[in-house]
């Protein structure tokens, strides 16, 4: 388990970057698989979501997932829709205390905020499609309409590391036509292929005047394979699946 130093620092909040480890899961899935996406066993996933409920001190019902499509799509969790459990977005929010929000990430960026003048806490799921596409500042922007007296701490959790992340001549084609800045975020392995920094393009993303810190848990989830689960890794080794660690928040309930 990963914690943010500095949202360690108040006491309404509780929060957590998962590893893999401590879980009921096996085979590849093992230990703490939390993709009910994932082929893994149902009964299994579910004990790895009730271990994540009771350590982040919440209700199992009261953990809410999204089903994640890489887009740019932004919900807020308030008392008339806490009931639903099938939410499909790639960011969440909430100010109901005793509710966790959370993020399942194989590689991608799991991003938790907190608001700390309006006590508002919120997750962002942001694999590279996500973020180009404006699920970074959407969630921002959410948090601005609430209140634009925003005051925002991120913590961007465990993802895959510069190295790890080769990428195609069209895929760094595809970031310059979004803006010349984004050259600074790949390095040229060969003739077509780079080595994409997602963590520091999700850093710049982040860094606006509504973030008033930005913390990073640096760990590279393709070569780090006793703590995280890695999409990547998966494929390169040609296995059939793969598992998915969960980032959470919540606000205590007083």
């Amino acid at each position: 388990m990963f914690y943010s130093k500095k949202l360690k620092e108040f006491s309404n909040l509780k929060h957590c970057f998962f590893s893999r480890k401590n879980g009921f899961s096996s085979g590849l899935y093992k230990e703490l698989n939390c993709g009910l996406g994932s082929n893994d066993d149902r009964i299994n996933v579910e004990k790895n979501l009730d271990y994540v409920s009771k350590k982040i001190g919440v209700k199992n019902e009261n953990l809410f997932l999204m089903h994640q499509t890489h887009s740019n799509k932004v919900v807020f969790i308030d008392e008339k829709n806490k009931k639903n459990k099938k939410i499909t977005a790639d960011a969440l929010l909430t100010k109901i205390e005793g509710v966790a929000i959370g993020v399942l990430t194989a590689d991608c960026v799991p991003i938790i905020l907190y608001d700390e003048v309006n006590k508002i806490v919120g997750c962002i799921h942001a694999g590279w499609k996500g973020a180009a596409s404006g699920i970074i500042e959407n969630t921002l922007d959410q948090f601005k309409r609430i209140n634009k007296n925003a005051k925002i701490i991120a913590a961007i959790g465990p993802c895959i590391g510069k190295e790890s992340y080769e990428v195609s001549q069209e895929f760094y084609d595809f970031f310059l036509r979004e803006s010349e800045i984004n050259k600074k975020f790949f390095i040229r392995k060969n003739n077509n292929k780079f080595l994409f920094d997602i963590r520091n393009y999700v850093n710049k993303k982040l860094s606006v005047s509504v973030v008033s810190y930005i913390e990073n848990i640096n760990f590279d989830t393709f070569k780090d394979s006793d703590n995280f689960f890695s999409y990547r890794r998966s494929k390169k080794l040609e296995q059939a699946d793969y598992g998915r660690c969960i980032s959470t928040i919540s606000l205590i309930k007083n």
